[in-house]
């Protein structure tokens, strides 16, 4: 017989298991003999066929071109240096190809790093204690325990089940939950079997202590192969502009290359100079290292990201965050400590608060059926080490349970018999226990969901009947707790008779009385809301607590400062049109409680339709929806379902509010940190760019050369480039409002500046340097020098220099485009430090060592050049400051300052 056919102890025994678990012995001799619980990885790309891919990637292969043009030159008309040009340009592309694959080497390393932030676990009995264990780690005859929201993680055959529910979609397609029992089955087929949950399924509803019998590859999952890694890798819109800008600047460079190489050719240039002088131009203005860069950039995002508490699951999602503009968070354990404590109990018209040592005996004696339902009424797992007892769950049921054990006597341990769980829409969780007076039904939940179920009332040890009266003085009792900012619950209680009505045993209950449980804000979210206010960023709480519990949490914390926020309940939102809804949306304040998780995506889909950028968190299974339907999905990593993680696009390792304002942080700062060495990269461009047309509009020696046009990209400013990629979150990013969607990467202020402004100035100081070297008495205008010339080879040294100098001063301005290089400091970011240091000592190489003049062309320059250039780096960095200065006082144009 399959394993589902038998009785739920047969299934253990035929495991060679128990029901208190097996041994750590036995389960390690297991784990060597089944291996992990894991899925085998989709075979990857071999390392050559990636290193051929970067070989003949879009950039490559104009690369490509001008090489093998290079050696065609050089083929027809020797001793002209093409040849060299040509290895100079195959070395750019091997280097480049190395770079990025070590970077998508780095990309796979750091994912998998922060994956590991977050394992997957599961709560199992290993001799007769339950113990959270590493999911891969499970073994056939472990015992597991699952509870909504839970990822089944291997086959398992159920020895006990109350009101479970699957979702089988992943394996059988089925789009509906399916109920599941711990009953033997009369199916054979183990994925259609009734007690039976398959890996990769999750729970949608419900209790389960099950017995693990595959694992890994033996799983149904395992067979059918529906393995997570095959999904595609999303490309981020960022990522699609910055392809875009870098192919438009590819053929823009072609483009302006044919012109003036056709503009020489009627100029009557040589036609092999000229050929020079057109590869030179192509090589000039293509941007190599540009997506290396944007990648690195959202890498070591992600890594401070997971310093501060935030894991980032997708890298697209690190860019989105820095145009979020509505964040619709949850109240418990996001704003709130999640650290509940009983404060206040309403019993027999009473409240008491809180218990004293005579209260305890005589509300043991005349309320024991509250008592009771706070101790019995729960879906928590208790745990028993070294003689002591303790409960893994929800804190708000572990502080119940507490303050009852401080009444009842500890002897008590009924048998369960039957569980209905708690869900959103019934807002109740029931459980039924063996009591010596008979099966017994309790119940605790929301005032409005409990209290139309009862019909009698616990007063002093005897049920009085339960009219209007009372229950409207009960829910002034519910008024007044929640307006403290306590969390409220109901409790009642029902003696079944011995025949009970299993499809609807919750009615003609008795009320005992209320809870009102604190959880205290969480003392960094206010100064994270004076954050998000001065960002630009509206938050807007969706809880299923009672909208005075909200409202009072609210004003706490500095979230609601009006006297009338709009305050919108569930049962209000269900007769709201979409119209309603979106206008319901624009009041400065507003508080939605008692909302279910379906209500929660249609918020998120109504602020989507009003242009917003969407934040939500969530943490059950039910909120999945919205997480997905989010443009960022925050799940808790505490106190999150898998389910909610897997739908998430990031994850508060500590649950905290806080946190979510800090990724915030971190990606206004990836987008400004790109527009920095955009801006950087592009500045040098323009200075290599303006000598080549100087070449060809004013009849001058080349000033620069394509090879030491690459030295620049490829060599002395990689490292300071990759430093402003990663610089930290400037101090006024969250005083900004948020980033608009429309914004290019590429605006006119950055191209102004880019281009027009640093561009131009340092184009004007290295040809500059270019004319005082070249230009002695001796040597008349227009004057033809070979590409030998020891004054031509000191010319274009001076050239290269300026621009080099140039760029030194400049990293440092890029690093704020308004604040003042005296505010940012220069220090603060090693890697631009190093980069200089890399940068100086390259130069130095390239201008004083014979190395240096071979390969690329140059000579040795007097310290005369040097302090010739001094004036020019000044210049720029004085005119820089200018601007920032203009920029900070409101005088340029809103689409330039913008753009800055």
């Amino acid at each position: 017989m399959k394993i589902s056919q038998l009785l739920a102890e047969d299934a253990i025994a035929s495991l060679r298991s128990s029901v208190h678990g097996l041994s750590p012995a036995e389960a390690a001799r297991r784990l060597r003999e089944y291996g992990l619980n894991r899925l085998e990885e989709i075979a990857r790309e071999s390392l050559f066929l990636r290193f051929l891919k970067e070989l003949t990637r879009f950039f490559s292969m104009i690369l490509w071109v001008a090489a093998a043009l290079a050696f065609l030159a050089e083929w027809n008309e020797p001793g002209q240096g093409m040849a060299r040009l040509g290895y100079a340009i195959i070395a750019v592309i091997l280097i480049s190809t190395l770079f990025s694959l070590w970077q998508e080497y780095r990309v796979e390393r750091t994912i998998a790093a922060l994956r590991e932030l977050l394992p997957q676990r599961i709560e199992v009995w290993r001799d007769d204690t339950v113990i959270q264990l590493l999911v891969e780690q499970l073994v056939p005859g472990d015992i597991v325990l699952l509870e909504p929201g839970a990822h089944v993680p291997a086959d398992c055959r159920l020895i006990e089940a109350f009101g479970v529910q699957v979702d089988n979609a992943t394996v059988t397609g089925e789009s509906v939950p399916q109920p599941r029992n711990a009953a033997p089955s009369e199916k054979e087929e183990l994925i259609h079997a009734s007690n039976v949950l398959l890996a990769g399924t999750s729970v949608v509803s419900g209790q389960a202590k099950a017995v693990v019998f595959a694992t890994g590859m033996r799983t149904e999952f395992g067979k059918i192969a529906r393995l997570t890694q095959a999904s595609a890798e999303v490309v981020s819109p960022l990522r699609k502009e910055i392809t875009q800008l870098s192919r438009l600047i590819v053929i823009l460079a072609v483009l302006i290359g044919v012109i003036f190489f056709s503009f020489g050719l009627t100029m009557g240039l040589p036609f092999w100079e000229d050929f020079i002088f057109a590869i030179g131009l192509i090589v000039s203005m293509v941007p190599e290292g540009l997506l290396p860069t944007l990648t690195l950039a959202l890498v070591l995002a992600t890594q401070r990201m997971a310093k501060r508490k935030v894991l980032i699951r997708h890298l697209p999602s690190v860019e989105t965050l820095g145009s979020t503009t509505v964040i619709c968070t949850d109240k418990t354990g996001t704003l709130t400590q999640n650290r509940m404590t009983v404060r206040q109990l309403f019993l027999s018209e009473t409240f008491v608060c809180p218990l004293t040592d005579g209260q305890q005996r005589t509300l043991g004696a005349h309320y024991q059926p509250f008592f009771r339902a706070a101790r019995l009424c729960h879906d928590l797992r208790e745990n028993n080490h070294q003689g002591q007892t303790t409960f893994l769950g929800d804190p708000m049921e572990i502080a119940l349970v507490e303050m009852a054990q401080q009444v009842l006597p500890e002897n008590e341990a009924p048998h369960l018999v039957d569980e209905i769980p708690f869900d959103a829409s019934r807002m109740r969780l029931t459980t039924i226990y063996d009591m010596p007076e008979g099966p017994t039904l309790y119940s605790k939940g929301a005032p409005e969901a409990l209290v139309p179920l009862c019909t009698g009332m616990l007063v002093d040890g005897t049920v009085r009947p339960f009219d209007h009266d009372e229950r409207q003085k009960v829910f002034k009792a519910q008024e007044a707790m929640a307006a403290q900012g306590l969390r409220v619950l109901a409790f009642a209680y029902r003696t079944l008779p011995s025949q009970w009505d299993r499809t609807s045993p919750e009615q003609d209950l008795v009320f005992t009385g209320l809870t009102g449980l604190e959880d205290p804000p969480r003392p960094e979210v206010p100064e994270a809301l004076r954050k998000c206010q001065e960002a630009g960023v509206k938050v807007i709480i969706l809880t299923g607590d009672h909208p005075r519990t909200a409202e009072a949490i609210a004003r706490e914390i500095g979230l609601v400062q009006s006297n009338s926020p709009v305050v919108v309940t569930g049962e209000r939102l269900r007769g709201f049109s979409d119209a309603q809804l979106q206008l319901a949306l624009d009041a400065p304040e507003i508080i939605f409680a008692r909302v279910g998780a379906d209500q929660k995506m249609s918020i998120v889909q109504a602020l989507k339709q009003k242009g917003h950028v969407v934040a939500v968190t969530g943490d059950g299974v039910n909120d999945a929806p919205a997480l997905k339907s989010a443009h960022i999905g925050i799940a808790m990593g505490i106190a999150g379902t898998d389910v909610a993680r897997e739908a998430a696009d990031m994850v508060l390792l500590d649950d905290n509010f806080a946190s979510i304002v800090n990724a915030i942080e971190e990606g206004r700062a990836v987008f400004d940190n790109i527009r920095k060495f955009l801006t950087y990269i592009l500045t040098h461009n323009v200075a290599e760019l303006i000598p080549y047309l100087a070449f060809a509009l004013g009849n001058i020696p080349l000033p620069l050369t394509p090879l030491q046009v690459l030295s620049i990209d490829m060599g002395t400013d990689s490292l300071t480039a990759l430093g402003l990629g990663v610089e930290k979150p400037d101090p006024q990013v969250m005083a900004r409002p948020p980033r608009p969607q429309t914004e290019r990467l590429l605006n006119w202020g950055l191209a102004l500046r880019a281009y027009v402004f640093l561009g131009m100035i340092e184009a004007t100081g290295a040809l500059t340097a270019f004319f005082f070297v070249l230009y002695q008495p001796a040597l008349t205008f227009g004057q033809r020098l070979t590409p030998t010339n020891p004054l031509y080879l000191k010319a274009t040294t001076a050239c290269l220099s300026g621009i080099i100098v140039m760029q030194i001063v400049n990293v440092f301005l890029c690093r704020s485009p308004i604040r003042s290089v005296f505010s940012s400091g220069l220090g603060g970011n090693r890697l631009i430090l190093w980069g200089v240091v890399f940068e100086v000592a390259l130069i130095l190489l390239i201008d004083y060592t014979a190395w240096g003049n071979i390969l690329l062309g140059t000579a040795p320059i007097g310290s005369e050049v040097w302090l010739f250039l001094v004036p020019f780096a000044v210049g720029m960095a004085v005119l820089e400051e200018v601007r920032k200065w203009l920029v900070r006082r409101d005088m340029f144009p809103a689409e330039i300052r913008h753009g800055q």
